[in-house]
């Protein structure tokens, strides 16, 4: 905690209650607490809500010469971090952030503090430029530029694992362990502090799952990056029952249930208004409770159709039909693959005021307002096709349903389709043909698919190159005949790789973009399904009529310079 001198504080204090910013009694209330609970004058000011931190910031700018900033549109430079340690950090309330020749930046809350200043000096043995920022977003940036980077071996270092793993090889302790143990091990500072570590790392890396599993000899932790699991950390084994307990605290899960599988929650505030939502599974293994959590970040949730990987021909033959007043839209494709997404997407294109739309989904992902959403519970009878016969009765306009699984929701949702609304819905399926063949399998009517289908989409999700070390590299021209690249376009186009860098961990690759297969049904496609077309002649009608396949879209987008050959393989079959 930096020095604050009653002077300094008295000071303060004076020139506010002369600007008319706090009264003399707010004063006298705001010192009282800090002589009591120390810090300083301000913070103490801002959180009796006597005067709000952006009031005190530009007053403190103007009263002392020096610029304010909002720490938030800043995005610090690590080698410029590691100028000053993380103690000197902490004791003054201080982030440092940018260094022009040999001045360097400093963002304090209080340009007053002439002993943080002289501190950051002999630390840095460079000149120091003070501007002002508020108190909670230096907090803020120290929490999320030296916080966050605390090491899986500094968590460790809290840890007493000197005694004997033996029992636990055993597995006397896995049944013996009582609720109040797993409590207090969950509670331990150290535990928190590592399960805590996992969830932010997460964050910070982009993932969209983490993987907590426990072998017979060893634990360990994976994230799901851009659709690849990347192993992170192996903590010790004897750790499971404590991480799996502190994970089921997090979610409100019964800590004492190790038998059966649960299905949790956990809400984490970032700070900045920002939320991440994780959803949790636990299942009891062989060896313990194998814990898969899958993060929901809704500032990422990309909404916008023209961002999600569409040529602009075929979106604008999306955004058609989706915008006709009936009919059926699926979207097929493995688990994965962004059906979500775009399922989202879409429905946010029809969320208008005058349109009513209800859905049906296991589990509700994202909350978007103005969208009537149903949680599905099996358990209590409320599955897919109770919910779609109760919209029925809800006046809607737009009816999404989470997936068609049965009989009975497929009947439902194609009824539903020809009587004039507008279903939305994903299935299973390989590409968008053998969706046709899906819904006959499962007892639909030809007569009734073909009326009732206006779009079928299947998509998959390629990783792209990673914008910061993306470099052109050659091919041999057998492998680009192999790959299904038309011959006429062979060097008619730069490949791009990406070398591998700091920025996407050594992979090249950084984020993903979605490769689409986009049948729209017309009269003549209809009439290959009233025909009893086979699945292969339908998609030879398909690409005849205009379609990309799949393997067709994910080339374009390697012809684009936006991924590589072996992500078109990985994730296309060749047609």
């Amino acid at each position: 905690m930096a020095r604050d001198s009653g002077g300094a504080s008295g000071r303060l204090g004076e020139l506010l209650v002369r600007e008319k910013l706090i009264t003399p009694v707010q004063l006298k209330k705001a010192m009282t607490e800090q002589r009591d609970k120390g810090g300083r004058l301000g913070h103490h000011l801002t959180k009796l809500g006597y005067v709000a931190e952006n009031e005190l910031t530009s007053f403190l700018s103007k009263q002392y010469g020096v610029p304010s900033i909002n720490l938030a549109d800043f995005d610090i430079d690590p080698e410029v971090l590691k100028l000053i340690p993380k103690e000197v950090v902490q004791r003054h309330q201080v982030i440092p952030i940018n260094k022009a020749g040999n001045t360097l930046i400093v963002a304090m809350s209080d340009p007053s503090n002439i002993y943080a200043v002289d501190d950051i000096k002999f630390v840095t043995n460079l000149n120091i430029d003070v501007v002002v920022a508020s108190e909670g977003a230096i907090a803020e940036a120290v929490e999320k530029y030296y916080n966050a980077n605390v090491s899986f071996q500094d968590v460790m270092l809290d840890f007493n694992l000197d005694t004997d793993d033996a029992a636990l090889e055993v597995g006397e302790t896995d049944e013996d362990m009582n609720v109040l143990d797993l409590e207090k091990s969950a509670g331990d500072a150290p535990v928190v502090k590592l399960v805590n570590l996992i969830l932010l790392d997460a964050i910070r890396k982009k993932a969209s799952d983490i993987h907590i599993e426990p072998y017979e000899k060893a634990l360990r932790v994976r994230y799901r990056i851009d659709g690849l699991l990347y192993e992170v950390m192996k903590p010790p084994l004897k750790l499971k029952h404590a991480i799996a307990s502190r994970v089921k605290i997090m979610s409100n899960l019964d800590i004492a249930e190790r038998r059966l599988p649960q299905d949790g929650r956990i809400k984490l505030k970032l700070g900045k208004g920002e939320e991440m939502d994780f959803r949790v599974s636990v299942l009891p293994t062989l060896f313990g409770e194998k814990i898969c959590m899958r993060l929901l970040d809704k500032s990422n949730l990309q909404l916008d159709m023209s961002k999600l990987g569409f040529d602009a021909d075929i979106l604008a033959k999306f955004m058609n039909t989706i915008h006709k007043p009936y009919g059926m839209i699926l979207v097929t494709g493995p688990t994965g693959s962004g059906k979500t997404t775009t399922l989202y997407s879409t429905l946010s294109e029809l969320n208008k005021p005058e349109t009513n739309i209800s859905t049906a989904e296991d589990p509700v992902e994202f909350n978007l307002y103005g969208i009537n959403q149903c949680q599905m519970h099996e358990d209590i009878g409320l599955n897919f096709a109770a919910a779609l016969r109760s919209f029925l009765r809800q006046d809607p306009d737009v009816i999404m349903v989470g997936e068609i699984r049965d009989f009975e929701t497929a009947e439902i949702a194609v009824k539903a389709a020809l009587t004039g609304h507008l279903v939305l819905s994903t299935l299973h399926t390989n590409d968008a043909p053998s969706t046709v063949s899906r819904l006959l399998n499962m007892g639909i009517e030809p007569m009734m698919v073909a009326s009732s289908v206006n779009l079928i989409a299947a998509q998959r999700l390629l990783r792209k190159n990673c914008s910061e070390c993306v470099a052109p590299i050659t091919y041999p021209e057998k492998a680009l005949l192999d790959l299904q690249v038309p011959p006429d376009k062979i060097g008619s186009f730069q490949p791009m790789k990406g070398k591998g860098c700091q920025r996407c961990n050594g992979t090249g690759y950084k984020g993903r973009i979605a490769a689409y297969e986009i049948m729209i049904f017309n009269d003549q496609l209809g009439e290959f399904v009233l025909n009893g077309a086979s699945t292969l002649e339908i998609k030879r009608e398909a690409i005849r009529l205009g379609m990309d396949s799949l393997r067709m879209a994910a080339v374009k987008k390697f012809m684009a310079g936006m991924t590589t050959p072996e992500e078109v393989v990985r994730s296309t079959a060749p047609d």
